[in-house]
């Protein structure tokens, strides 16, 4: 069966380090010097040769679509961070023309600069055929509702492009209200991967429908990981609260906006219960495969895959079927 992976990350090292360190450490990001550099298991981000391939080929895994893991040109101002993203997604493409069929990309986006960030956007698509962009979190404090990102949401739409919005570090009022004051690294456990940023990816999606972003950009499409970022779970929650006013301000309900614009990736959960919450509120032809390469197993992945509780019609659409039509991918 063909699988294809869409959360699956990469570094490029000699670029990053282009960054001012103080820069990244005011972000949230610890420096560079701690455990950190080996729990964000930077050998394999940085690796897109032989070894990738190797793991991919051991779990059937087809193809990987590609996207930079933070600290990136979001940290970086103006002239420098366009050019830090235009090389990011140089570098990028120059991995994947030797493997075409195994490789795909989103762009990574100077997010400072809105407008160029369009260009960067389109350029990308345009000249390496990559798939829509990838966002870690928000930028400056910004969510992607903000005014100045509406360029950028219609170049977006234009292009028939998703959007993928993957977690970031909060920012740091968040991070020292929620999850100061615990002991030992429960703060930043809780504020990333254990709690924080799934909650905030949930929020930034939310805001997009209940700012009016969505409805003023109909065609856009929204890709979130991590089985919907608990979305799935809370939707009757959010359609019961918000149906009044969602009524007088927006023209379809949170619920179908949701159903219409949103897709669910599998990315890191691979568990039962969470997919028959996510499989009962979007259904199968919303859910796509994902693994969070390198931070989950693509082998636990495969095994999950294998084991849904769906028949061979939806394992189809949710291993490839989905992103085929999404991305516009083609065997």
């Amino acid at each position: 069966m063909r699988i294809v992976a869409l959360e699956e990350h990469f570094t490029i090292p000699a670029l990053g380090a282009r960054i001012d360190p103080a820069a990244i450490v005011a972000r949230g990001f610890p420096p560079p010097e701690t455990v950190w550099s080996q729990t964000l298991k930077r050998d394999a981000l940085a690796d897109l040769g032989a070894e990738r391939l190797a793991d991919m080929d051991a779990s059937g895994i087809t193809v990987q679509v590609l996207s930079l893991m933070g600290p990136g040109a979001d940290l970086v101002d103006g002239a420098e961070g366009v050019a830090l993203a235009w090389a990011f997604n140089d570098a990028l493409a120059a991995a994947i023309a030797p493997h075409p069929a195994r490789y795909r990309g989103f762009a990574h986006l100077p997010l400072r600069s809105p407008e160029a960030a369009a260009d960067e956007l389109e350029r990308c698509v345009r000249e390496f055929g990559f798939h829509g962009f990838l966002v870690n979190g928000t930028t400056q404090g910004l969510f992607l509702d903000h005014p100045s990102y509406a360029p950028l949401l219609a170049r977006a739409e234009a292009l028939d492009v998703p959007i993928y919005i993957h977690p970031g570090i909060p920012e740091s009022p968040v991070r020292e209200a929620y999850y100061g004051d615990l002991p030992g690294t429960f703060g930043l456990s809780l504020a990333l991967y254990s709690w924080g940023w799934h909650m905030e990816t949930a929020i930034h999606t939310l805001r997009l429908i209940l700012s009016g972003a969505l409805d003023r950009h109909p065609r856009l499409q929204i890709v979130i990981g991590h089985m919907g970022e608990a979305i799935p779970f809370m939707m009757s929650r959010l359609e019961h609260t918000l149906a009044a006013e969602a009524k007088q301000r927006l023209t379809r309900s949170v619920e179908q906006i949701l159903l219409d614009q949103v897709w669910i990736t599998t990315s890191g959960f691979f568990d039962i219960v969470p997919f028959q919450a996510t499989l009962a509120t979007f259904g199968a032809d919303r859910i796509m495969f994902s693994v969070d390469h390198p931070f989950a197993s693509n082998a636990k992945a495969r095994a999950f895959l294998d084991a849904l509780p769906v028949s061979p019609v939806d394992r189809a659409k949710i291993a490839h079927g989905n992103a085929d039509r999404l991305l516009r991918l083609t065997p």
